[in-house]
């Protein structure tokens, strides 16, 4: 059982306002845009996931609890979705346009990630909706972009990585590139998304006025490429892939006795850390350190070669697979050298830091397991002092609210029945 954090402390963050509260967010959108919603819905606000009657695409993405193959077994979607109510609604059916456009005229912001024009062809693109709805922030997430030539376009997350550039760096020099694990461009358009949403929602909070935020997949992948771009304007340098690659002895990954850590004894800062490393060594008595103190391992040029980079590595090694993560990282720190154990998923779950700070938080989430179960996730990697994030209510299921919301903004209960009947609600 993790220990998330203190009865009193968990009492006080239950009494704090919420820092977005009394902003009404309508979500439509799948896996480009569901986390940029439950960024809102996490600080506050009241977040609708509109539905189509079948459910959202993003119930059925890996993983499933227990392999299931139904619309509440998805813990992306349980993760993606806290704190948010669930409506279905047919919004290819006139009623249905028509049930939307009344919730607009009662929200702050609308989060949608259909292909370009789609919105449009259905009566409901930002042009119509802002003549409902001045103050609207209609933000569309899509894979390249509301114009330009690939708009129409559609795009899983690996192509948004490949497109963006970010696969031409990931994996191995001497292999086919290799995406980093989960949905890294899915993610990085969530998030420059819901950062350029709550900068719109704020400037209609001032002005009365609303806008359209266009979030290109493509683009976002693009500004994580970090220095790539100007390697190639400034030098004509392609940077290029080098995972597995040691640049230079005493600098890269090492295996130990319960998986690896990084060490940076060579390279950047050498002539501090690779006197301090070779002495740690010593000191531990390791056969072969005694030759590390000869003149030409303070040449970077020698510390590029193959040979210094296996004659480390060997040397290293015979130390570092008799201990642990932890206590290599222990003493390398004791002694102020870079080192880092390389985490896993347990070693992160079990970490004193991320324990203590309270980030995991465990959650009931009926909607995927009705067996009582509790799912320990991750919480907000912030901390706010007057207005602390909390979870108030995991994932919603199908169509769960769709009566409630739809009573909230006026839909009586004989035309929800009239709809429901005509198959426009579930």
């Amino acid at each position: 059982m993790l220990e998330t954090s203190s009865t009193a402390q968990v009492g006080a963050a239950a009494a704090a306002p919420l820092p977005l509260e009394g902003i009404v967010v309508l979500d439509m959108s799948g896996a480009l845009g569901n986390y940029c919603g439950k960024l809102f819905a996490d600080l506050g606000a009241n977040v609708i996931l509109i539905e189509p009657l079948a459910g959202a695409a993003t119930r059925w993405m890996e993983p499933k609890i227990d392999g299931r193959a139904d619309a509440e077994a998805s813990l992306t979607f349980a993760y993606n979705n806290t704190n948010k109510r669930s409506i279905c609604l047919d919004l290819d059916r006139l009623d249905g346009q028509e049930i939307f456009r009344q919730m607009v005229a009662g929200a702050h912001l609308l989060i949608e990630t259909e292909r370009p024009g789609v919105m449009e062809a259905r009566g409901l693109g930002y042009d119509a909706l802002r003549k409902i709805a001045p103050r609207l922030v209609m933000t569309s997430i899509t894979p390249f972009g509301q114009s330009g030539p690939y708009a129409q376009w559609q795009a899983e997350d690996i192509v948004g990585m490949a497109l963006g550039g970010m696969l031409s760096l990931g994996g191995y020099f001497d292999s086919p590139p290799l995406a980093a694990y989960g949905y890294q461009a899915f993610a990085a358009a969530n998030l420059f998304g819901a950062v350029a949403t709550l900068a719109a929602v704020y400037e209609a909070e001032v002005s009365g006025s609303g806008q359209h935020v266009d979030v290109s997949m493509q683009e976002c992948v693009v500004m994580g490429m970090e220095n790539a771009v100007q390697f190639f304007e400034l030098e004509g340098t392609i940077r290029k892939r080098n995972a597995g690659q040691q640049r230079q002895a005493g600098t890269g990954v090492f295996e130990c006795k319960d998986g690896s850590v990084y060490l940076m004894a060579g390279g950047i800062g050498a002539n501090r850390f690779w006197g301090t490393t070779v002495q740690w060594l010593l000191d531990e008595g390791v056969e072969g350190a005694e030759d590390l103190q000869d003149s030409r391992w303070a040449k970077v040029d020698y510390l590029a070669t193959d040979e210094a980079k296996e004659a480390f590595k060997n040397i290293f090694n015979r130390f570092a697979r008799n201990l642990t993560k932890l206590e290599l990282y222990t003493r390398g720190q004791a002694r102020r050298i870079p080192i880092a154990p390389i985490n896993n998923t347990a070693d992160i779950l079990q970490s004193r830091q991320l324990q203590n700070r309270g980030f995991f938080v465990q959650a009931m989430l009926e909607g995927v397991a009705s067996d009582g179960k509790q799912f320990v996730m991750p919480g907000a990697p912030y901390k706010l002092s007057a207005t602390p994030w909390r979870l108030r209510r995991g994932a919603p299921k199908l169509g769960e609210h769709t009566g409630e919301v739809l009573a909230e903004f006026g839909i009586s209960q004989k035309r929800q029945q009239q709809l429901q009947q005509q198959g426009v609600v579930r």
